[in-house]
């Protein structure tokens, strides 16, 4: 990798001796993003879409620039494109709205893979609806498979709602497959991508999904900023999630109607600045060679795992995973003692349950240590990660 990528990056100006490997719980920002966010704040700082102003103007024209460029990103219409809080925000708005479309002894399929926010909502719902939560056995490696898939889906099944990739063990859902078993049922399906959408390739006309939902901060653009996909059909049947301010049309005293989308889920005033800074973040998504840089991300994983299983006592849950995630642990320490000491050699990494639960409970273990690689992430990373592993081990080693 051009070791100059580093430089879109100011974390590292004043974090010269940090080694980050913590992107899949949050991503470093570009200098670009940073730049962008600031001058909203400095020279505009005013609402959008009402304001008949010049400002007011421009600034909802730069709003509105990034859902055209995040519709390019994935292949969308621009209208499909809706605006949130982050994956966890549209997950839960979208399950709160399908939630009218389910009935008692429906079923809804998700897996034991799944990011809290992509199962909590549904468990809710269930319970509320007296339908059927039912899981996608996974298989010995912990994968979903079409096979293991096609056991439970059946024509009880209105919602299939799945990671892409797993924020745990970081293996890829082959969906695309999986859409086309979900297609001989009426169901629609909801593909949680917060993990993937900074790796690869997401083109939701290929995927044929319903939905589809990640975060801004996950792919070096601001906090506070979610990306929520939906069919245009699908979105224009669904009711609101959220009411009042901009998405509100006619207003009476018994009976209101809304705006068409995107704007039918955007209430309220957005993060503004937020959203206009996100637009250099996609920009750099769709100016560079991502798959290059997605490729270069898998060969410092896999010399990663090579030099892991080189460590004794290194347990590694997902040596063949499709994305550059590393889940592992260190036989007799427990995950948070090891990232105390990882942090004092300035190598960041994750350690606990990953807001997902069920995925250590299916490794029967209390929670992980997780390495996450990032577009800035070099050989050399890899190896002060490798030192001070090992350095943690002699540490514990001390007492027995």
């Amino acid at each position: 990798m051009n070791k100059n990528i580093k430089d879109e990056f100011p974390f590292f100006l004043n974090n010269k001796e940090v080694t980050y490997l913590d992107s899949a719980a949050s991503s470093l920002k570009l200098n670009s993003v940073i730049k962008r966010l600031t001058d909203y704040y400095v020279n505009n700082g005013t609402n959008i879409h009402r304001g008949v102003y010049k400002l007011s103007h421009e600034a909802t024209e730069a709003f509105e620039a990034t859902r055209v460029n995040v519709a390019k990103l994935i292949n969308s219409k621009t209208e499909e494109v809706i605006f949130t809080k982050g994956t966890t925000d549209s997950l839960n708005k979208l399950a709160f709205s399908l939630s009218s479309l389910i009935n008692e002894g429906d079923e809804i399929i998700t897996s034991e893979l799944e990011h809290h926010s992509s199962l909590l909502p549904w468990q809710e719902i269930a319970r509320l609806k007296n339908a059927k939560l039912v899981y996608v056995p996974l298989n010995d490696e912990g994968r979903i498979t079409v096979d293991n898939f096609k056991k439970v889906i059946n024509n009880n099944t209105k919602i299939v709602a799945l990671t892409h990739v797993s924020n745990a063990l970081g293996f890829l859902t082959p969906i695309k497959e999986i859409v086309k078993e979900v297609r001989k049922y009426n169901a629609y399906v909801i593909l949680d991508a917060a993990q993937s959408i900074s790796h690869m390739k997401i083109d939701v006309k290929d995927l044929d999904i319903d939905f589809l939902a990640f975060s801004a901060h996950k792919m070096y653009g601001p906090n506070g900023v979610g990306v929520l996909y939906g069919k245009d059909h699908l979105l224009r049947k669904i009711p609101p999630f959220e009411f009042g301010g901009e998405m509100a049309h006619l207003v009476n005293k018994d009976i209101s109607t809304y705006k068409d989308i995107p704007h039918k889920f955007e209430a309220g005033t957005p993060v503004i600045g937020e959203v206009i800074a996100f637009n250099e973040a996609v920009l750099f998504f769709l100016n560079n060679d991502m798959e290059k840089h997605y490729k270069n991300e898998l060969l410092l994983k896999e010399y990663l795992v090579n030099e892991l299983l080189k460590i004794d006592d290194i347990i590694i849950y997902n040596k063949t995973a499709e994305s550059p995630i590393i889940t592992l642990n260190i036989k007799d320490i427990h995950p948070h003692d090891a990232a105390s000491i990882l942090d004092e050699y300035n190598v960041y990494v994750r350690a606990g349950h990953h807001c997902a639960q069920l995925v250590n409970k299916h490794l029967e273990v209390v929670s992980t240590l997780r390495v996450s690689i990032g577009i800035y992430n070099n050989k050399e990373d890899v190896e002060r990660f490798v030192f001070a592993i090992k350095k943690a081990i002699e540490f514990f080693k001390q007492f027995g």
